[in-house]
């Protein structure tokens, strides 16, 4: 007879760390009118790439107010894109992705609607955002919960992976797919989408202060008491 695995202990740990953040941040709440459209936030996923967030929110409000449309964007050129993505990391790749993105979904949808994935489960609506050119784990997730949409899933970011990987909760190698895989069962049951948004939007911040790609401040880190790497820099050498 086989007898019940029990809780995750990493599901304690997530709601201790987020606990925690919200002790040392304060509130970290997206509110209403910062929920913008999925058609937006999927511009603003796809042109985003190792982009400051203020750039691309930029970027994709300047595109809308200038071509009028989603539409128009999609049938611009790149050429005609490119003013508008000059803050972009990799401007050119950028205006490349999101002209095919946005149209591949006119060819399917006939217009640059996304409202048919609200009445889809949530794996099966990023599963259909992830089929499109330049869509990833993190961008799918961003729209399923960041948008108007508000469905329970957790956007990963780089500096949120580097956070959860150093705490030990994911492969040290996991990719986005594979972190995202890995903690969306483990996430506390009761947390609405709001929470994962908002845990999301804490564990970032840990990873833009405390837990840099090179630069390690464990000491004053707020996560540090669930974290195995803040853990093992504390611990006296032998």
């Amino acid at each position: 007879m086989q007898l019940p695995l029990g809780p995750d202990p990493r599901t304690d740990i997530l709601q201790r760390t987020h606990d925690r953040l919200i002790a040392h941040f304060g509130r970290v709440v997206r509110p209403p009118e910062k929920r913008r459209s999925p058609e937006w936030t999927l511009v603003q996923g796809v042109i985003g790439a190792r982009t400051k967030t203020i750039h691309s929110n930029r970027s994709a409000d300047a595109m809308r107010a200038h071509f009028g449309s989603w539409e128009a964007v999609a049938a611009a050129s790149e050429a005609e894109l490119l003013p508008f993505l000059e803050t972009a990391t990799f401007p050119e790749l950028m205006a490349e992705r999101l002209k095919a993105c946005l149209t591949e979904i006119v060819a399917r949808r006939g217009a640059v609607d996304l409202r048919h994935l609200s009445n889809l489960p949530t794996e099966e609506a990023m599963e259909w955002l992830e089929s499109l050119p330049g869509v990833a784990r993190k961008v799918s997730a961003g729209v399923m919960n960041a948008s108007t949409f508000t469905h329970r899933a957790l956007v990963i970011d780089t500096n949120h992976r580097r956070v959860i990987q150093r705490m030990g909760l994911v492969p040290a190698k996991a990719d986005t797919a594979r972190a995202y895989d890995t903690l969306m069962p483990i996430l506390p049951p009761d947390w609405t989408a709001e929470d994962v948004d908002e845990h999301h939007l804490l564990v970032k911040r840990v990873g833009q202060t405390f837990c840099r790609p090179k630069a390690l401040h464990c000491a004053a880190c707020p996560a540090r008491p669930e974290c195995r790497t803040g853990t093992d820099r504390s611990s006296p050498s032998p």
